[in-house]
């Protein structure tokens, strides 16, 4: 599948790179499932890029829209599991 990853003018090289690895995380728990650890890692640097809940809510509605993969739900998942768990989307929760 292609598609464009959603980024700002203004974010440096680094955080475009740190921005798209977090997304490429969400697409690996649809694809085949990944460690809360790892994804919650990769949504805390996230964060530290996009702060803002309503930057970060635009960001996901664009990746979501252009992959189809739905970062909220992989991270509420993640929030709610313990370590050691392993990070699965599911057909069913992802929105079209």
């Amino acid at each position: 599948m292609e598609y464009s990853y959603p980024f700002s003018i203004d974010w440096s090289t680094e955080e475009i790179v740190d921005v798209i690895a977090f997304f490429q995380t969400i697409e690996k728990a649809y694809e085949q499932g990944i460690k809360r650890e790892e994804v919650l890692s990769k949504y805390r640097r996230f964060k530290e890029i996009v702060p803002s809940m309503a930057e970060e809510k635009t960001i996901f509605r664009e990746f979501e829209d252009e992959s189809g993969y739905g970062s909220y739900e992989i991270v509420k998942q993640t929030k709610l599991s313990q370590n050691g768990t392993i990070i699965k989307g599911t057909i069913g929760k992802r929105r079209r």
